[in-house]
């Protein structure tokens, strides 16, 4: 039986990690698009993002799927 924790693409990976591949991979602009939060759409930066992800689950969600998504 496989451990479900290790074939989840999050499985030890930092938030932080999944902002920078985000943004390497779509570009602010792009990822603004796909996930419309202010962090990503008005003078987007890694810090501004993790604040508010930290404090706003449904957006953190997003985020994550769309990782997950990716490296799926």
């Amino acid at each position: 039986m496989v451990d479900q924790q290790h074939s989840d693409p999050l499985h030890g990976v930092t938030l932080k990690t999944v902002v920078t591949d985000l943004v390497e991979y779509y570009g602010w602009e792009q990822l603004g698009q796909m996930v419309n939060i202010k962090c990503f759409t008005t003078d987007p930066s890694i810090k501004s993002s993790l604040t508010f992800l930290r404090k706003t689950p449904w957006a953190r969600e997003k985020v994550e799927r769309l990782y997950r998504d990716l490296r799926g």
